[in-house]
């Protein structure tokens, strides 16, 4: 990979993870769907001019969208409002185990005996990290953050087939066109008007908003199709790693939060897990997501 592409790739898990963690504080001001759904509605009204309708593909992005946008982030930011940043950071790092189990299901893509040592080794993590002090009496949270991890990884594989019909950056800007609307819809009918949160949020709230909304979705995904369409996926996809050491970071120094070493071995352990995962997929399957 060329310097200047290992620059690119690295903006992605420094932007999504610094943006998973400092959208927490903004929900004090602005509920999780509401969030999402400005965070999704501004890079669709951006983007939509520059892709033609993807015809004849409505239905399948309406149901990727409510999985995998809709369902999926209502979860995740959720479970991120009751437990902490570093905790949850970590246990969204789910997905990619999460994934291999789906794809085994609906794509008959059968796991090595690594990636099963992988799958186990990353639920004993979960299990280590869930019994950390700071997440006592907050399983709701931990199972909604899991629950998006899922969501997300099964969104993913649903889209996988879309992805070669009308581009991975197409694809993104579509979902962002359905998922937006969605969610603003199930903010205005669990959470009232929505104009109480908007006239009344601070100004630290809607600088989150603009970065989640001007440069982590469009940005931060942009940087990521990028270097995928460039290089093997097995060479991309172990960036994301850096991910849970971005929003770590991010929320001991920004949000003050001082997570007990147990955070620290669960989520080691998961990062494990997960990267044996990623370094060991077949040669068939690398040369199937180039």
């Amino acid at each position: 990979m060329k310097t200047r592409d290992i620059f690119i790739a690295l903006l992605v898990p420094v932007v999504l993870g610094f943006g998973f963690v400092i959208a927490k504080p903004a929900m004090q001001y602005f509920p999780p769907y509401l969030l999402m759904g400005i965070r999704f509605t501004i890079p669709a009204l951006i983007l939509v001019w520059w892709f033609p309708l993807p015809k004849g593909l409505y239905f399948d992005l309406f149901k990727v969208s409510l999985i995998g946008s809709t369902l999926q982030y209502g979860l995740t930011y959720t479970g991120l409002n009751i437990i902490d940043a570093s905790s949850a950071v970590l246990l969204v790092q789910l997905e990619v185990p999460f994934g291999i189990i789906i794809a085994f299901f609906l794509l008959k893509e059968i796991p090595t005996l690594k990636n099963i040592v992988g799958l186990i080794i990353a639920f004993i993590g979960v299990f280590i990290l869930t019994g950390a002090p700071n997440l006592e009496g907050k399983y709701i949270g931990v199972l909604l953050t899991i629950s998006g991890a899922f969501t997300w990884a099964l969104g993913a594989v649903m889209a996988k087939p879309l992805s070669k019909k009308i581009g991975a950056f197409a694809l993104m800007t579509w979902l962002c066109v359905f998922s937006g609307p969605m969610l603003l819809l199930v903010s205005l009918m669990f959470d009232g008007n929505p104009m109480q949160y908007i006239l009344y949020a601070n100004f630290n709230s809607w600088l989150t908003v603009i970065f989640l909304g001007f440069i982590m979705q469009p940005i931060g995904y942009a940087a990521w199709y990028y270097v995928l369409k460039k290089y093997p996926v097995n060479k991309v996809m172990p960036v994301l790693l850096i991910l849970p050491v971005t929003g770590l970071v991010t929320s001991i120094f920004l949000l003050g939060e001082d997570p007990p070493k147990q955070v620290f071995l669960g989520g080691l352990v998961i990062i494990s897990g997960v990267a044996l995962i990623l370094f060991t997929k077949s040669n068939k399957k690398k040369e199937e997501e180039k």
